[in-house]
């Protein structure tokens, strides 16, 4: 008998995965330690008990102290956090798992608590008018510092540092966040994003921070462990609103991807009910299945019947699966012995310590 899509092998850009299903990255925010770092406790037991993955990616992680816009995330900037990550790897390998770790930067979607009382940083200072999660609770956000060419500058250098970082705690590739409404979406739009310099104005302008910073990484690591995540039809959401130039802007940015060997594309399906916004795309993988030539990864609103779907009419390589794995570790298994999956419980998506987190019941295996 044929195994079912999301069940066969797939060549990431030279690391074999047993399988196409992926788990999404996921802000969980387990690190409750002053150093902010990962713990093989905490991070390295949530992360090899989903060893079946094809792939593994990790919540986002910042790439340096001015990245951070939540609570208790882990970060991958400092040595002793590179060293912490080691030992999440080391058990997802033991576990013969294969983990990417997801690189962050939030832009305007912190708040000057994380800060010392300074203004995030943004492409320009637009408000996005929405809410920080900051240690004492929602807060609404602020109006951000426009970055200086010193600023971008830096932060490119932040994720480059990050990426090396990534590769000496033995990850096996990185996914630059390019996606939902952060830094690097803020700068690809033109409500967040009014600079008159060589990164804002035209479509190619307000692309350009994306490719400094992988054209930064590339030269620490290797180009084939290097993938992105991008949201093009995000919209109502952290202060991204949609016009003509929106679509446009992506279609810019994944066929000048073809320019590069990356690791995949990750992309996602509208997060909200897109049906009277006149600008966006409503089927994602199916417009940008024909610009993209590498792995195409597509995640949003999948089940099992619809990820197998998506693979087997050629619009996705790969399909990743967010809030399903929380409360799934086998989510796999799941899959392949038809077993029904557990609810998952948001009262405790963010809360600390090992209550749905580590918790969920392990059927399958």
């Amino acid at each position: 008998m044929k195994k079912q899509a999301l069940l066969q092998e797939y060549n990431l850009n030279g690391l074999k995965l047993p399988n196409r299903v992926a788990m999404a990255p996921m802000t969980r925010s387990r690190a409750t330690n002053d150093a902010k770092k990962a713990t093989a406790e905490m991070e390295g037991e949530y992360y090899s008990q989903r060893f079946s993955a094809g792939l593994l990616i990790t919540e986002g992680s910042p790439v340096s102290k001015e990245a951070v816009g939540y609570v208790n995330v882990p970060g991958i900037y400092t040595q002793e956090q590179t060293e912490a990550w080691k030992e999440v790897t080391q058990k997802v390998h033991e576990a013969e798992g294969r983990i990417f770790i997801q690189l962050w930067h939030v832009g305007r979607i912190s708040h000057p608590d994380f800060h010392e009382g300074k203004k995030p940083l943004a492409p320009s200072a637009i408000n996005s008018n929405t809410k920080s999660y900051t240690p004492d609770g929602f807060k609404d956000t602020v109006t951000p510092k426009e970055m200086s060419l010193e600023d971008i500058k830096r932060t490119i250098q932040d994720f480059a540092n990050a990426g090396k970082n990534a590769m000496e705690a033995g990850f096996d590739g990185v996914e630059i966040h390019s996606s939902n409404g952060y830094l690097f979406h803020q700068f690809f739009n033109n409500h967040s994003n009014t600079r008159e310099d060589e990164y804002g104005g035209s479509i190619e302008k307000r692309a350009k921070f994306l490719f400094d910073v992988i054209d930064a990484m590339k030269e620490v690591m290797p180009e084939q462990k290097i993938g992105l995540r991008l949201n093009p039809s995000l919209h109502g959401i952290f202060g991204m609103e949609m016009d003509e130039e929106t679509i446009p802007t992506f279609d810019y940015i994944v066929s000048k991807l073809n320019d590069y060997d990356l690791a995949y594309l990750h992309l996602s399906e509208p997060f909200n009910d897109v049906s009277d916004v006149p600008y966006a795309v409503k089927e994602i993988a199916k417009h940008y299945r024909p610009l993209y030539k590498g792995t195409l990864m597509i995640n949003a609103g999948f089940d099992q019947e619809k990820g197998n779907q998506v693979i087997e009419e050629g619009n996705a390589d790969l399909v990743a699966y967010g809030k399903p794995y929380i409360s799934n570790p086998d989510l796999v298994e799941r899959f392949e012995k038809g077993i029904a999956l557990s609810d998952w419980g948001e009262d405790t998506f963010y809360v600390p310590g090992k209550k749905g987190y580590l918790d969920y019941e392990i059927k399958a295996r």
